[in-house]
């Protein structure tokens, strides 16, 4: 048979849907084209819609496990400081539940708005912050004064500036993108502006979140384009800066050293360590079972916030950990493909920034409990106990949903899905049958 050329312009029909059995119809004889390779998981990831469902995917699972863990390492002191043994968890669902509605109503966002918003969201984020130093307004503990506590309310503004600083690197950044090789126009004002957001959270002591605030300015910067020259430069004088706050304070200093020393006071310095590391062995490679870790016991302080994934490690094992790890690459490999495969440089650039947030901490945290770095005090997204850095990581993850939606043929594909009543109406339709 003499295959015929197809005309100019003649569309592709090689993966039109069989009207009689709804399976791929085959190239007609005479087509020239290779169909797709159909069932592949390549096929599937390089779906417009690959990373919307993998952010939602990833979130939703780690945001489960944080809930469930959190209700199994803060049971215990719980009923011995008198409350229930659900207190601290019901605070965290009710969190959860206060940032689930921000997070659905950030996914619908549009792109022009978010960018509209990046300055007044900064300037209000960094306002707030500055409550914390008004009497009477501002509080603090273990040496650290960023908290805002009136009445019955208490938030932390710090978490805030994340994602408002996010925003704005993404606004400011894009719109200069074509002069970032020159070091005036990528310094200023990204570099003036992020330090007074920086050095505000420095003001309260909170030498954790400063440094994930600039793991998310340089995430932006580097997505940006900023020559690395630049970033030698800014790297040399934030070592400088943080080795001048290290020894400007006892409490940082004895931390430091105690990570450092090979024979520090187990009883002391590096006694949250070793109980961190002490869990995690417990744990082995299935783990004590869900409830069963003996650290919680009033034995590894702060079990439900920063230090919980030691916890996960005795509860559920090394698989608990793997599985933990896993759901944090899954969204940052969700990201980094949102950040290649979107055309506008606002997106790329705030994503950058939120994939360096929030990846960042989670691997700070880690490094954390596995004694890799010294004890920061940074909480592991998603899953430790703290109602404003869930809150706002969770909308930070809306903000990159809805970027997900506007990838390239994200939304005609979105579009083109049968509504949640029809699929249950189908599904009903076929079981009668």
């Amino acid at each position: 048979m003499t295959a015929t050329t197809p005309r100019p312009g003649s569309r592709d029909r090689t993966k039109a849907v069989g009207p009689a059995t709804g399976a791929p119809a085959g190239p007609r004889s005479g087509s020239t084209a290779t169909p797709a390779p159909t069932g592949s998981g390549l096929g599937h990831w390089n779906s417009a819609v690959t990373s919307y469902y993998v952010l939602i995917g990833a979130t939703a699972l780690l945001l489960v496990i944080g809930l469930v863990m959190v209700l199994s390492s803060s049971s215990v002191e719980s009923l011995d400081e008198g409350n229930s043994p659900y207190a601290v968890f019901v605070n965290q669902a009710r969190y959860a539940l206060m940032g689930l509605p921000l997070m659905l109503v950030l996914t619908r966002v549009p792109v022009r708005v978010l960018r509209a918003v990046a300055w007044p969201a900064l300037v209000a984020a960094v306002a707030f912050q500055l409550l914390v130093f008004v009497p009477g307004v501002g509080c603090g503990t273990g040496g650290n004064q960023n908290w805002v506590c009136v009445g019955g309310f208490t938030a932390q503004p710090s978490e805030a500036i994340k994602l408002a600083l996010a925003l704005w690197l993404g606004a400011v950044l894009s719109r200069k993108q074509a002069l970032l090789q020159e070091w005036k126009h990528a310094l200023v004002p990204a570099a003036p502006v992020a330090g007074i957001a920086v050095g505000a959270v420095l003001a309260g002591h909170d030498l954790g979140t400063a440094l994930v605030l600039l793991l998310l300015v340089g995430g932006a910067m580097f997505v940006a384009g900023v020559p690395l020259r630049i970033f030698g430069v800014a790297a040399g004088a934030g070592v400088a800066v943080a080795v001048m706050l290290t020894r400007s304070s006892t409490n940082r200093m004895n931390r430091i050293l105690s990570w450092l020393s090979d024979s520090c006071d187990p009883t002391s310095d590096c006694y949250q360590t070793l109980h961190g590391g002490y869990g995690l062995a417990t744990g082995g490679w299935g783990g004590l079972g869900l409830g069963e870790s003996r650290e919680k016991w009033s034995y590894l302080p702060e079990a439900h916030n920063d230090f919980i994934f030691a916890i996960i490690g005795e509860e559920l094992g090394l698989i608990g950990t793997l599985l933990v790890l896993g759901l944090f690459a899954l969204l940052a490999l969700a990201m980094v493909r949102l950040i290649g495969r979107h055309p506008d440089p606002f997106v790329r650039i705030t994503t950058g920034a939120i994939l360096c947030w929030i990846i960042g901490q989670a691997l700070v945290n880690i490094a954390v409990v596995i004694g890799l770095a010294p004890v920061i005090g940074v909480p592991l997204p998603l899953v430790s106990a703290g109602g404003s850095a869930l809150i706002m990581t969770m909308a930070a993850l809306g903000v990159v949903i809805a970027f997900a939606r506007t990838e390239p043929g994200a939304a005609q594909a979105l579009a083109a899905r049968p509504s949640v009543v029809r699929r249950s109406l189908a599904v009903i339709g076929r079981t009668r049958g």
